[in-house]
């Protein structure tokens, strides 16, 4: 399989895509049990150490993309973007994504790119970052968004983070990517196409509308601020889920200006210290999911944000056979854990 290059595949019947990586299959991953044993210390352990992180020398062991430091020394560097080594698309320099068939199925070229975004230090994760330091990353992460927005070949631009070995992150160095593709994922299509229908119905934006909704409510709000709003969604697919609008609308993340990301980062901050906190540390996902980078004025309908998902629960026969999850924490309760000051 590792001689395998990356594809998508589309499903005939759902219209789905779903991408082959064999390369990703290569990379470390560090299981540890839930319990307390011996054993899952020991795991726990080797998981965290600095001795093994790929992390530790980046600028020795990697080729960075960019690289953004403090300014008071030679060296003393805050983040750097590298090329992921074991990724899940590959850059082809000129070269677009081919579109195929085999027999009935529909396929496209895996060409893209997937960065890693890495903080300097190894034990300090996006919620214990400085201000400075935490509006920096989303900086880094407009400029290289905006640098790749010069590839025509992409379709869309996913930046997330994986935080805790259940929600993917084979690496304990906290760490973040990006990963720009040649189609829009399913999930944000459905999102596209359902924020489309509302507007055509209503003529106005649904996710601005579930704004007002909450703020009139405040049942399921976490944090606000100027420019920024928490909440747990009404339809929450899991557990103590969030989202993050900017309370200004706009249908891109690269457009959002300095001021508009330092109240983002405020909240994220806000939401990750609490869940962290009220939740016993859990393992979480976040994403952020803007509008697809081509046929620009077609998404003026769409509202920017981002999404926390905690890992709290594992999908079983009935998620998976029916696509219905069961959630079994009211989203009201839920903000109103979050909202509760830490002891």
């Amino acid at each position: 399989m590792t001689n395998y290059k990356p594809e998508l595949r589309q499903d005939p019947v759902s219209g789905d895509w779903i991408l082959f990586a064999p390369k990703r299959g290569e990379k470390p991953h560090a299981f540890f049990k839930a319990n307390k044993s011996d054993k899952s210390d020991k795991s726990d352990r080797a998981y965290k150490s600095k001795k093994t992180c790929p992390f530790e020398n980046i600028l020795e062991t990697h080729k960075p993309i960019s690289v953004y430091k403090s300014g008071r020394k030679n060296g003393d560097w805050k983040i750097v973007i590298v090329e992921n080594k074991y990724p899940a698309v590959v850059h082809k320099k000129s070269v677009c994504a081919r579109d195929f068939r085999h027999g009935i199925y529909s396929l496209v070229d895996g060409v893209g790119h997937h960065n890693v975004v890495v903080t300097r230090d190894h034990n300090r994760n996006f919620a214990n970052l400085s201000r400075l330091e935490a509006n920096m990353v989303f900086l880094a992460f407009r400029d290289r968004y905006l640098t790749l927005l010069n590839d025509p070949c992409l379709a869309y631009i996913l930046i997330f983070h994986n935080w805790g070995p259940t929600a993917g992150a084979s690496v304990y160095h906290p760490h973040y990517q990006l990963i720009a593709v040649p189609v829009v994922p399913p999930d944000v299509q459905h999102s596209l196409t359902g924020s489309l229908n509302y507007f055509k119905k209503y003529g106005r934006c649904v996710h601005c509308e579930m704004i007002r909704t909450e703020k009139k409510e405040r049942k399921r709000i976490v944090f606000e601020n100027d420019g920024a709003v928490v909440f747990a969604p009404f339809v929450s697919r899991e557990p103590f889920e969030l989202r993050i609008f900017p309370k200004k609308h706009s249908s891109y993340f690269e457009n959002s200006s300095d001021a508009e990301l330092e109240d983002i980062v405020s909240a994220l901050q806000f939401s990750l210290k609490r869940i962290e906190s009220k939740l016993g540390g859990a393992d979480y996902n976040f994403f952020i999911h803007t509008a697809p980078v081509k046929d620009r004025e077609k998404y003026h309908h769409y509202h920017w944000h981002l999404e926390i998902v905690p890992k709290t629960n594992i999908s079983a026969g009935f998620e998976l056979g029916t696509g219905i999850e069961i959630n079994v924490m009211d989203p009201d309760f839920a903000a109103k854990v979050l909202r509760k000051k830490i002891k």
